[in-house]
């Protein structure tokens, strides 16, 4: 009889510590799915604010064409039977402003990727394709092209083809002096801003014996513009994130690691100085196809990830495309103010991001109560 009683509480006891054990367990993965679900909310309502958006930028212009008339336009490029459009819509949608509005998106994207990868690998919050040199690499390339009229390419694509061999040039030089020093984040930043002080000073002396109209071309070039956008370039941009970003997406938990240090990486199993040259090439790649055709735009690379990183953390599965598709919702909205702001002048799409950007920016770091780093 005891035995038996002493059987029944030991039935008791076992059931109630499966029980106990599975309810921390329950409560973890309910913790968890809701820490994923607040990530995947971000990047639907982000890929939402692009849609609606890229519709309201199509309206503004010079010809009038309500937001339905725009959906209508693209959907029935697809779907011809169920939606229907006219001549006019057409010319002015797809002809005349799509192009430029999926440049903006794309060119957001790269940036920001760039960005992110860059703060990542490097673990610095400053870093970003402008403040590494890159950026003033292309406006040397695209000065050079403007005021002396030399390059590596001719025709058409002579200013494209300069800023984005330069801009690989750029990169190159970073990763020599840094492998000359030994690979590590200190190096490959100072090595960068090295790079970026010697090809301002290059592309200052184009403009001091340039004449007046090269020097304002140059300028213009510098301050960015997608004002030349066509389906060519926007083809070309995409080609080169859609082949660099799988990489970059599928080293984010290396990256992550990185994040905590060297040592910590390595002791993880992770190839850290390989991780690094590799990811540096192809975000400076990324960033080459995307300047040589908008000019340099330096804010989207520096303040979309760090306003990302605020909202959803610095998980980079996540904070990658999450900045890319703030990037790309950032530039459009900064490329839609500098078309209707003073119409019919357009800005220059860089002073609008930093208009755009810095407020919101200075706003979300005032509000966070602690590091995001």
């Amino acid at each position: 009889m005891e035995g038996s009683v002493l059987l029944i509480w030991g039935g008791f006891s076992s059931m109630s510590s499966e029980k106990s054990a599975e309810k921390p367990s329950s409560e973890l993965r309910m913790r968890y799915d809701k820490f994923i679900g607040k990530k995947v909310f971000f990047l639907i309502s982000l890929i939402l604010g692009i849609v609606l958006l890229a519709g309201y930028a199509a309206t503004q212009g010079s010809a009038d064409i309500s937001v339905t008339d725009v959906y209508s336009t693209i959907l029935a490029k697809f779907m011809p039977g169920t939606f229907h459009t006219d001549w006019f819509s057409d010319t002015i949608v797809w002809g005349l402003r799509l192009h430029r509005i999926l440049l903006a998106i794309v060119g957001g994207i790269g940036l920001a990727i760039a960005g992110a990868v860059m703060q990542g690998i490097l673990k610095n919050p400053l870093a970003s394709p402008f403040t590494l040199g890159i950026s003033s690499a292309a406006g040397f390339g695209a000065a050079m092209a403007i005021v002396m009229g030399a390059g590596f390419v001719g025709g058409q694509w002579l200013i494209v083809g300069n800023a984005f061999i330069f801009t690989v040039l750029a990169s190159l030089a970073v990763y020599g002096l840094a492998k000359y020093k030994g690979i590590t984040p200190e190096t490959m930043i100072l090595a960068g801003i090295a790079i970026m002080y010697l090809f301002s000073a290059m592309t200052s002396f184009l403009q001091y014996v340039g004449q007046a109209e090269q020097v304002q071309e140059v300028v213009f070039w510098m301050m960015g513009s997608l004002g030349r956008s066509s389906w060519d370039k926007v083809a070309i941009v995409t080609a080169v994130i859609a082949l660099c970003f799988p990489y970059l997406l599928l080293k984010s938990w290396d990256i992550n690691a990185m994040g905590a240090g060297d040592e910590t990486a390595k002791s993880l199993g992770v190839n850290v100085e390989r991780t690094r040259v590799i990811s540096m090439m192809l975000v400076s790649f990324i960033t080459a196809a995307v300047i040589c055709f908008t000019g340099t735009i330096g804010f989207i690379g520096l303040v979309s990830p760090h306003i990302t990183r605020m909202v959803i953390g610095g998980d980079h599965r996540f904070l990658l495309p999450a900045s890319g598709l703030a990037g790309g919702l950032l530039l459009l909205a900064a490329d839609t103010v500098a078309r209707t702001l003073l119409a019919p002048v357009i800005l220059p799409v860089g002073i609008m991001t930093a208009f755009l950007g810095v407020p919101f920016f200075v706003y979300l770091f005032l509000r966070r109560k602690k590091e995001f780093w």
